[in-house]
């Protein structure tokens, strides 16, 4: 892979980097660790290919850009979302596939936060699906994506067939993004050392499904591995009124129960005691004027693992146990040390909703309220809207859909949604919206920082 760099579309003074090989081991997926870049500029890239065998020979070039992060204060617009491709809902050429990432990519975004479920590996996608209205949707469809997935292959299948869509090509191409994984990276609510009693999967266990497809999410999204050693947790700064700190909530978590232990232990690890050790350092010592943690599950809906389990730290209504007695500890740190402006930015529910979390209703009240906004889906069945939890006080300001709506809407309801924030550079008030599929505002809030 040969990489030209450059701050001008004409790519005068580029400069080039010599970069792996593209091997069949890797399936075909390589990347540059390009650092010492300069900061707030939009930077242009050509990539091409150079032939191993024929180094003459060389592929069409692939160009595009992004912007890097500034040093200094300026404006400052970025969007999240999550849930791709999922419930059967695939790429459907004759709708245009999956519009919303062109949406997206007009607002000329700073960068992106993917939330999780990029892909949906136990969710195969049938060529057609029957509308209630008796109307066809017609999915793109593929030989891996025809079943779940448990082979490395069958993982990186799930992301090629993403790659298929055009829309997500060009955004991929013009917009830096930060990714996280949750459960359909490798399958519905999955934990470590849960075997499966599902007679779709061969392979009973999870650790080895988590194995391929954590191999294959590490293959196909921008992640920095050199630095972390595959580490999915990590953080962001982005100039001096911003830091992102992206958790994990799946690689170290106990297993789903009820999950009304009284006291913290292994089975009610939610992000595990090194990687909340790691997020109250970075929090307490981040200079950023706003906080966002980008969080994998919200905190107070309750979202079921069947009958009895839940999936999420929220355990339906009461004192702090189980896995929100991680969530009670966090937020006492942050409330303690008088951190201020720390936002949480999720997806994963299929729906886009405003909480504030109030210590004055909440059943715990040692913390400082905050908000929670969620997005999503991206391009998946819509669902909602979820109950709530009171442990931590939340108070519904919006939500997009309604209750009593039929589950699992298909993307061509228009009800696929994603967020937006916008932090002004000389009052540092930071603007959340959420939008619709045609990127209309259907909620807005301005949050005035507490220096």
């Amino acid at each position: 892979m040969l990489v030209e760099f450059s701050t001008n579309e004409y790519f005068k003074d580029a400069w080039r980097v010599n970069g792996p090989s593209a091997l069949s081991s890797n399936d075909f997926t390589v990347r540059i660790d390009q650092t010492g870049l300069p900061s707030d500029q939009q930077i242009f890239y050509r990539v091409t290919f150079q032939d191993l065998n024929t180094p003459r020979v060389r592929s069409e070039p692939i160009a595009g850009w992004f912007k890097t992060a500034p040093a200094s204060k300026r404006d400052l617009l970025f969007a999240w979302s999550g849930d791709l491709a999922g419930q059967g809902w695939g790429i459907n050429l004759e709708w245009g596939g999956m519009k919303i990432f062109e949406t997206m990519r007009k607002l000329n975004l700073d960068f992106f936060i993917n939330s999780g479920d990029n892909i949906y590996a136990d969710g195969p996608i049938q060529k057609e699906v029957r509308l209630d209205d008796g109307r066809i949707w017609k999915n793109v469809a593929t030989a891996e994506k025809s079943k779940v997935a448990e082979t490395l292959s069958e993982y990186r299948g799930n992301y090629r067939y993403n790659l298929m869509d055009q829309n997500l090509q060009r955004f991929n191409s013009q917009v830096a993004q930060f990714v996280q994984w949750d459960d359909h990276e490798v399958r519905n609510n999955w934990y470590p050392g849960q075997l499966i009693r599902e007679n779709s999967y061969k392979t009973k266990s999870c650790n080895i499904l988590a194995a391929r497809g954590r191999r294959a999410f590490l293959e196909y999204v921008p992640i920095r591995t050199t630095s972390t050693f595959g580490r999915i947790y990590r953080a962001f700064n982005y100039g001096p009124t911003l830091e992102v700190i992206m958790l994990d909530e799946r690689s170290y978590r106990g297993p789903n129960t009820a999950n009304r232990q009284h006291h913290a232990s292994k089975a009610t690890a939610f992000l595990g005691t090194e990687q909340l050790s790691w997020v109250k350092k970075r929090l307490a010592s981040s200079s950023a004027t706003w906080k966002v943690i980008a969080s994998d599950l919200p905190i107070g809906l309750m979202v079921r693992d069947g009958e009895t389990a839940f999936e999420n730290a929220a355990n339906g209504n009461g004192p702090a146990l189980g896995r929100e007695l991680e969530i009670a500890d966090l937020l006492s740190f942050i409330k303690r040390h008088r951190i201020h402006n720390v936002v949480w930015l999720t997806a994963d529910v299929h729906y886009a909703a405003a909480h504030y979390y109030d210590p004055g209703i909440a059943q715990f009240t040692d913390f400082n309220g905050f908000w929670e906004f969620v997005a999503g889906p991206l391009n998946a069945g819509t669902f909602g809207p979820t109950d709530l939890d009171n442990t931590f006080g939340p108070q519904v300001k919006f939500n997009s859909v309604k209750r009593g709506m039929k589950q699992n809407r298909p993307p061509s309801d228009g009800l696929q949604f994603f967020g937006t924030a916008r932090i002004d550079a000389k009052t540092l008030v930071m603007t959340v919206r959420l939008h619709n599929l045609e990127g209309e505002v259907l909620y807005s809030v301005d949050l005035d920082p507490e220096i």
